[in-house]
C-alpha cells in the first residue's frame, strides 16, 4: 500500500473515527485498554450474541495511531464470529511482529504494516486489540 494512502487512511480514521460513542447498555461488555507510558486510554463496549460480535463502540483519549487502529478494528470485527475475530487479531499481531501474515485479510488494518519500525508505536496500534481480546474472554467465561 502506498505510504501517502496509508497516511490518509490513518488521518481519516483519527479525525473521523467510526463507532466512537459511549454506550450505556448493559448488554455490552465494557473493557478499558490503556498505555501507562502515554495518553492512550480507550474504553471499548462490545456486544456479542451467540458467538457473533454484533457491535463495537469506543471512546477515550488517544494518539492518532491508537484512535485510527481502534476505528479500523471496530469496522473490521463487527459482524464476525469470535473465531473469525481471533483469526483477524492473530493475523494483525503477526503483521505487527514481522511474522508471516495474510495481507489480503487485513483490509484497512494493513496501514500498520510498517509500524514495527517504530517499536513504541506498536503498543499504540495493538491497544484496542488487547481490549477486544479481554471482551471476548469475558464473554466466553459467562
Amino acid at each position: 500500500m502506498d505510504e501517502n494512502l496509508k497516511r490518509d487512511i490513518i488521518l481519516d480514521n483519527y479525525t473521523n473515527p467510526e463507532n466512537k460513542s459511549r454506550v450505556e447498555d448493559e448488554s455490552y461488555i465494557g473493557v478499558n485498554s490503556n498505555n501507562s507510558s502515554c495518553i492512550d486510554n480507550i474504553d471499548l463496549w462490545v456486544k456479542i450474541e451467540d458467538g457473533i460480535i454484533k457491535d463495537i463502540k469506543f471512546d477515550g483519549e488517544a494518539c492518532a495511531i491508537s484512535t485510527a487502529s481502534t476505528s479500523i478494528m471496530t469496522k473490521e470485527l463487527a459482524g464476525k464470529t469470535i473465531d473469525e475475530a481471533r483469526k483477524f487479531i492473530e493475523n494483525f499481531y503477526n503483521m505487527i511482529n514481522e511474522e508471516e501474515y495474510d495481507e489480503n485479510a487485513l483490509n484497512e488494518a494493513l496501514v500498520f504494516d510498517t509500524i514495527y519500525k517504530q517499536a513504541n508505536r506498536k503498543t499504540c496500534a495493538t491497544l484496542p486489540y488487547k481490549g477486544i481480546q479481554d471482551a471476548i474472554d469475558i464473554y466466553e467465561k459467562r
